[in-house]
This record gives C-alpha cells, sequence and structure tokens, in this order.
C-alpha cells in the first residue's frame, strides 16, 4: 500500500476497504465541524457508504490520475487529502483536503500540502496547483497563504452547501514559485 511520509510524525497513506469504518468514525466524530465547508458529509450515514468510494480512490491512484489519501499523525486517521484529478494537458490539478477538529492548529495540514505540492511538482511534473477555499473558511485559507500561494480571485456562488451557495477563493502556485 502506498504510504508516502510528510514528517517524522505525519504520512500520507491509500486507504483500503478495511479502513472504511476507521474513515466512518472520524467523519461522524467531526460531523458538525466538516459539515460547515464539505458538501458530502450528510450523504455518509454508515460505514458501507465508503466501499465504493474507496475503491474509485484505489483506482484514481492505479490510473494515476492523482491520489486521495488518508493523513495519518502519531498512527492514527485525522483527515484526508489530495488531488482532484490530473489534467496532463495542461500540466496542472487541485488540491483538496480536511482535517478532524481535534487536530487543528498542529501544523500538520500545511506539511501535508505542503508534501502534496511537491510531489505534483517532482513526482507529475506539473506546472500548477490550485486550492480553493470557501471565503468564510479562515483556517482552511491559511494553509495555502502560509505556503506563499497567490490569491488568484473568487468565484461567486462556486459550491452549493446543503441549502446555499459560498463563495471560494482560487489560490494558485506555478512550479517556477515554489519555494522548497
Amino acid at each position: 500500500m502506498f504510504i508516502h511520509p510528510v514528517t517524522e510524525d505525519i504520512s500520507l497513506k491509500l486507504v483500503g476497504q478495511e479502513d472504511a469504518e476507521e474513515l466512518f468514525t472520524l467523519v461522524d466524530e467531526s460531523r458538525e465541524h466538516l459539515r460547515e465547508w464539505l458538501p458530502w458529509v450528510d450523504s455518509m450515514t454508515d460505514a458501507e457508504q465508503y466501499g465504493p468510494i474507496i475503491h474509485a480512490w484505489l483506482r484514481q491512484f492505479a490510473e494515476e490520475d492523482g491520489f486521495q489519501a488518508g493523513i495519518m499523525y502519531k498512527g492514527d486517521l485525522v483527515g484526508f487529502a489530495g488531488f482532484h484529478s490530473i489534467n496532463y494537458a495542461n500540466r496542472q490539478t487541485s488540491i483538496g483536503y480536511w482535517l478532524a477538529q481535534d487536530y487543528q492548529g498542529k501544523g500538520i495540514m500545511t506539511a501535508v500540502v505542503s508534501a502534496l505540492v511537491d510531489y505534483a511538482f517532482e513526482g507529475y511534473d506539473l506546472h500548477r496547483v490550485e486550492i480553493r477555499c470557501a471565503t468564510e473558511n479562515i483556517r482552511s485559507q491559511a494553509v495555502p497563504e502560509r505556503l506563499g500561494f497567490k490569491k488568484e480571485g473568487v468565484i461567486r456562488d462556486g459550491e452549493f452547501l446543503y441549502d446555499h451557495y459560498h463563495d471560494l477563493i482560487v489560490y494558485g502556485m506555478l512550479e517556477n514559485e515554489w519555494k522548497k
């Protein structure tokens, strides 16, 4: 199974079907926190629903179209991060991420996203990485801002979230701008 070390305490791990219960429990324990920003949370009501999703994530990795990986912190699953897909014709991708509420503020996501940007530019030989965050999600915005991403604009009503639209800030990083 694919495991990508990030720091001594943090790694990215492809999850398998055997991880469905742990993933469901993590989402369920942070449900109120996560649903504020993620449109899929309410639809995930039991571990079995992750079966087809995990299968799709493994297929994405096998097809070299990026990956979705569990964030492991000191051996515990604490969130997810990965590439939505890869546009090889334009050498670009976008990164998505979420972290359980109890693990925020520890620098975990900044380290993870930094490792993903490295992987995009070095592993996939891409030219551009994009991150989109809700305009009200200050914690999520802090990650690309800490890493030197440029704020490129706002997509008005860019995502529907349960009963309303919210605006998304677009951040971009080009390979020649990336500082390691």
